[in-house]
């Protein structure tokens, strides 16, 4: 049996990106991948993220959050299942900020309002092995990498951006003109990526308007993805296509993204909700896959 049967936890979403929150604090207590598996499989539990908190590791952080994509996989950040940490972590007091730790590294969450958070997602990593890439590109704006024939392919030379994940941003003049949910797979798992990578495909609207939509690896379609957001503003900015500030609208909802010229950071600003609140059911984890 499951040591996390009767856990509370906490079902959320930022701009329709499904998110559960379990807080571990004071505990011993992992989550496991067949675990993670069996909890998004749940009735009403479909998640994109499971964002699972630990005792902090590090002196004055407030927790390390372990990230799960639905498939059992770990992820290096969520900016969405941030910002609902954030507002779990604050709730019932008056902090203004706190911060959270994940293998990324240390991320600071700002509360703006009872329901919008800002996070800082810290600074996107641009370099060929930082993303990382089996090939080695000097220029990661664009790399060689199309979908369809040699002559006329329908998508090519994507950037590319780490925000704590990997991902490849295509820009396009329509974004519903491609079929994301059959290049999505191809893409994600491409020889190119040896971790795997987020893939989006990004209209700009003008220099401070960008329209997204992803396909997550581990996840697949999803409503919203802030690192995603965080990505294709830094993409479309290095391209000199928009500014270093922009509304980035998903299907889910607008997240507003800055790449601060001071720090190198990337500021990411969005609402959450609350959907409901439970405790695991036991027969959740009857006959786990290993």
């Amino acid at each position: 049996m499951s040591k996390l049967a009767g856990r509370p936890f906490f079902k959320m979403n930022g701009l329709g990106n499904e998110i559960v929150v379990l807080d571990l604090h004071g505990t011993a207590l992992t989550v496991s991948a067949a675990e993670a598996r069996a909890i998004a499989r749940g009735e009403g539990l479909a998640y994109d993220q499971m964002m699972v908190l630990h005792d902090p590791r590090t002196r004055g952080t407030d927790a390390f959050v372990r990230i799960y994509n639905n498939d059992g996989s770990e992820a290096g950040a969520c900016g969405n299942g941030t910002r609902c940490v954030a507002w779990v972590l604050m709730r019932g007091d008056s902090r203004k900020r706190l911060l959270v730790e994940t293998v990324r590294g240390v991320l600071e969450c700002r509360r703006n309002g009872d329901v919008e958070f800002t996070v800082d997602m810290g600074r996107p990593r641009l370099a060929w092995n930082e993303i990382p890439l089996r090939d080695e590109f000097a220029d990661t704006r664009g790399i060689e990498l199309q979908i369809g024939p040699i002559d006329q392919p329908l998508l090519h030379t994507p950037a590319v951006v780490n925000m704590g994940n990997p991902h490849a941003i295509f820009f396009v003049d329509d974004i519903e003109a491609h079929d994301l949910a059959r290049f999505g797979p191809l893409l994600e798992n491409h020889p190119i990526f040896p971790e795997r990578a987020n893939i989006s495909l990004a209209h700009v609207v003008s220099r401070d308007h960008i329209v997204l939509k992803v396909w997550e690896r581990g996840v697949g379609l999803t409503q919203a993805c802030g690192t995603a957001a965080c990505a294709a503003l830094v993409a479309a900015s290095r391209r000199k296509l928009t500014d270093r500030k922009a509304r980035v609208t998903l299907p889910g909802g607008d997240l507003f993204v800055e790449w601060r010229e001071s720090d190198d950071h990337v500021m990411m600003t969005g609402p959450v909700e609350l959907e409901f609140e439970a405790a695991f059911d036991a027969r959740l984890f009857e006959g786990m896959d290993a």
